[in-house]
């Protein structure tokens, strides 16, 4: 949460005078911010009681026991699942939706021991002769009798104690039968409902990353226990099934359910197993001659909401092939949107399962940044298909090699699709200055870390974080420019042959991409060069002294006084070689970057205030949006410090004065607002007008919103709205508006048979300045039939955004905690 920033009247005053002229505005602001910054900063034992009770310290567990460890030990290796999974869809006698299964895992002993740990976490087993599971051997082996089993709530094992050691190089079979529930958490295998005609629908679908597997079925529940997958799912009648591997066999067992059985899968990990049984329907194409499918919603489909999805999953497999130089390892490439889903997508060998919204687009109704969302949001998760399914990290600790390597190649993927929309240089704002922000605080951390710090769920959950998805994406590209494209390429090839259907860890990336850069004049290893961006947090401020020429480099922080736990094992950063000068006329990325980098001295105290804002001036003449969307993130800081005191007024004159030009251009290239602009980066950068204008009080503009919002209003069945200002204008008339606008736009929300546009709706009704409003519609987060349990977060993150709702979703949150951290 933002801080609330009051300043004494004297400066207030001085600076509504200085508001005068675009130039003392700058000034003036620059002081107020300076001096507040001074006053907020504290003093030792100056903090103010928060009236909480002191929490006594806790003893630590330590572990004694194997079972007592989170990490499994190297005795055991999976071989081979056969995995039965019968999901109910209606409530059984006590209301509850189940699933029951059976599960035989086939693994090899490779150390002698005497105890078998395997995850299961919420499972409820059939017990055998006092026993959770039963015993056999492979071949020759004979298997131990099983002295006793027993759960281990902490660490999520079912461990198996025998009599006698098992054999090295012999293989057994452990067999269970279990029963689960069906529950509405969207973690393992989990429960989603919709409404389809105004008929209740639930389908069972799962989300395995990264340590959900083990809810399912009892499994060797980590990235290295790679193993086949033979699925077999029994479901009722009216239903499809889907898993990774292609339906080979679907019989009728008797006159309510049927068997589908599925091919068994590559050698892959645990959380990249997905099941799902609904209603849907699909969409299918034999590219070359792989047979690719969209399932969603019949509606969804028959509106054509996943012909775009179609179109382009073709094309993007294909080029990653080329790309990566190996064949797509399946049969075939389903895609599935799901009205539940926690992640934005999971990229699940052979059944990528989606949000909606990140999967379904409609030509008629979404905008410009729904296509692009779509587009990005596949390209990511098929790049996957290779870099973390064919090839998989190790250990979580290296997760951003996984995430950052599919959030780099994610661009080039939609590049080849969408060439006109220049996306590759979007990686500025959505991954390199964004995660800036992050990096240069001291509470960031490296990208990858030591094994042994993470261990638990808890902590792996952690490590997805923009550390490893943006700063991951912004460093591999760093790479990938130094060494050229076609080597990077090149090297990516020869490591993903090498240990396909293995794993890795990060160094053995820079072994291959050394060996193809041996002509290349490096003066050092790509090892030594990666360790210093991958093994330390931060970045550097590089300075140079034009007067004597010496160049000095430092840990970049925005708070120079912070302190930094982590220390760091290098002198440096990196090695100078790697500066660059233009000398050019600026080009959109450098002005861009100039601002931002502006900004983020003048936080840092290393230049002034008002010089960062200077960097603005020039704004009134830009009309690209990659400049503008880079200047408007970072003046937000400065919006959400002066919302509350007597500074906003002159600071909203100012960027009114500096936005109006550009809003009266786009009036007069949209012939007053009847056409799409041609280019992808207009289509933006209007929307970036028309939200400054009306929110800096640009009067023609608040007319037009409230006009359109008006006008649909009267007509709810024709939206006269373009697709692209959608958002903005939504927000816009519901923050002029009342209570009949809000209403008005739950009633469409409630409605709305578009993901897309549903979210839209939901995310402007937080615009409103109406508090009771506001609380009421924290209320609704509550309640899943109002609000979805996966759009509840982001819902009251967007009230907090609104100035009015900050103070309210904070008194929400506190109050509701435990029912919040419980869901």
């Amino acid at each position: 949460m933002g801080k609330v920033y009051n300043i004494s009247k004297n400066v207030g005053l001085g600076l509504l005078v200085l508001g005068v002229s675009a130039a003392v505005t700058i000034i003036g602001l620059s002081i107020a911010y300076d001096k507040q910054r001074a006053k907020t900063q504290g003093k030792p034992g100056d903090e103010a009681s928060t009236g909480s009770t002191s929490i006594p310290p806790t003893t630590p567990f330590t572990p004694k026991d194997p079972w007592d460890y989170y990490r499994l030990p190297d005795s055991l290796v999976p071989l081979t699942y056969n995995v039965t999974l019968w999901p109910r869809l209606k409530p059984d006698a006590d209301n509850m939706y189940i699933f029951t299964g059976h599960s035989s895992v086939v693994f090899r002993c490779k150390k002698e021991t005497d105890l078998i740990l395997i995850h299961a976490n919420n499972l409820n087993f059939t017990m055998y002769g006092g026993n959770h599971a039963k015993l056999s051997g492979r071949g020759e082996a004979a298997a131990p009798a099983i002295r006793s089993t027993w759960l281990v709530v902490r660490t999520q094992y079912l461990v198996v104690q025998l009599s006698s050691k098992l054999a090295v190089g012999k293989s057994y079979e452990l067999y269970t039968e279990f029963r689960g529930e069906l529950a509405d958490d969207l973690e393992g295998f989990y429960r989603s409902e919709y409404m389809d005609d105004g008929v209740k629908k639930v389908l069972a679908t799962s989300q395995m990353q990264a340590t959900y597997a083990r809810k399912a079925f009892p499994c060797f529940d980590e990235p290295a226990m790679k193993a086949n997958f033979s699925v077999t799912i029994i479901h009722e009648r009216n239903t499809i099934a889907l898993s990774n591997g292609k339906e080979i066999e679907s019989i009728r067992e008797n006159v309510t359910v049927t068997v589908t059985t599925f091919e068994p899968t590559p050698k892959m990990s645990t959380y990249i197993l997905a099941f799902v049984v609904c209603e849907f329907s699909y969409i299918q194409s034999n590219s070359s001659n792989l047979l690719i499918r969209i399932w969603a919603r019949r509606k969804a489909l028959n509106d054509g909401q996943g012909n775009y999805a179609l179109t382009i999953t073709g094309a993007i497999l294909q080029f990653y092939e080329r790309y990566y130089n190996a064949t797509y390892p399946l049969s075939k490439s389903d895609q599935i949107a799901l009205p539940d889903f926690n992640a934005g997508a999971m990229e699940n060998w052979g059944l990528v399962t989606y949000r909606e919204t990140a999967l379904l687009y409609d030509s008629n109704l979404s905008s410009t940044g729904n296509k692009e969302r779509v587009a990005t949001v596949i390209s990511h998760e098929l790049a996957h298909m290779w870099f973390g399914n064919l090839v998989t990290l190790q250990w979580w600790n290296d997760l951003w090699l996984n995430e950052g390597f599919a959030s780099y190649v994610e661009y080039l993927g939609v590049d080849y699709v969408e060439p006109t929309w220049n996306i590759k240089d979007y990686i500025i704002l959505y991954d390199v200055q964004k995660v800036f922000a992050i990096d240069a605080l001291a509470s960031s951390h490296p990208l990858s870390c030591k094994e042994e710090e993470v261990n638990m769920p808890a902590q792996i959950s952690e490590m997805f974080n923009a550390i490893s998805y943006n700063k991951g994406a912004a460093v591999l590209r760093m790479l990938s420019e130094f060494l050229s494209e076609p080597v990077f390429a090149k090297g990516l090839s020869s490591y993903l042959n090498e240990f396909a259907y293995n794993n890795t860890v990060h160094t053995d990336l820079w072994g291959h991409l050394q060996q193809v850069c041996q002509n290349l004049h490096v003066p050092c290893t790509v090892h030594d060069i990666m360790n210093r961006w991958t093994l330390q947090m931060g970045f550097p401020v590089v300075t140079i002294n034009t007067t004597t020429g010496g160049v000095s480099q430092k840990h970049f922080l925005l708070d120079p006084d912070s302190k930094v736990d982590r220390l760091s094992q290098f002198n440096l950063f990196t090695y100078l070689y790697w500066l660059f000068f233009f000398c050019q006329a600026l080009s959109v990325m450098n002005r861009a970057q100039i601002i931002d980098d502006a900004f983020n001295l003048a936080r840092a105290k290393i230049i002034p205030t008002a010089l960062a804002l200077r960097t603005t001036e020039y704004l009134s003449k830009e009309r690209d949006y990659i400049p503008w969307a880079s200047a408007l993130r970072n003046l937000q800081y400065y919006i959400l410090m002066f919302d509350r005191t007597e500074v906003y007024g002159p600071l909203q004159a100012y960027l009114k004065k500096q936005i109006k030009p550009l809003f009266e251009n786009f009036e007069i290239l949209t012939a007053n607002w009847t056409k799409t602009p041609i280019e992808h980066t207009d289509q933006y950068n209007q929307i970036k007008a028309v939200w400054v204008a009306c929110r800096t009080g640009v009067e023609s503009c608040r007319k037009q919103v409230s006009s359109w919002f008006r006008q649909w209003m009267g007509s709810p069945d024709h939206n006269p709205i373009p697709s692209d200002l959608k958002a903005t204008v939504y927000c816009s008339a519901i923050s002029l508006g009342g209570v009949e606008e809000w209403d008005f736009a739950w009633k469409m929300f409630q409605k709305a048979s578009l993901a897309s546009e549903a979210s839209r709706l939901r995310s402007a009704m937080a615009c409103t300045k109406t508090p009771w409003l506001l609380n009421r519609y924290l209320e609704y987060t509550l309640d899943p039939n109002k609000i979805r349990k996966q759009d509840a977060t982001s819902t009251i993150q967007s009230i907090a955004n609104n100035v009015i709702g900050m103070p309210l979703a904070w008194n929400f949150v506190r109050a509701k905690w435990s029912y919040i951290f419980q869901q």
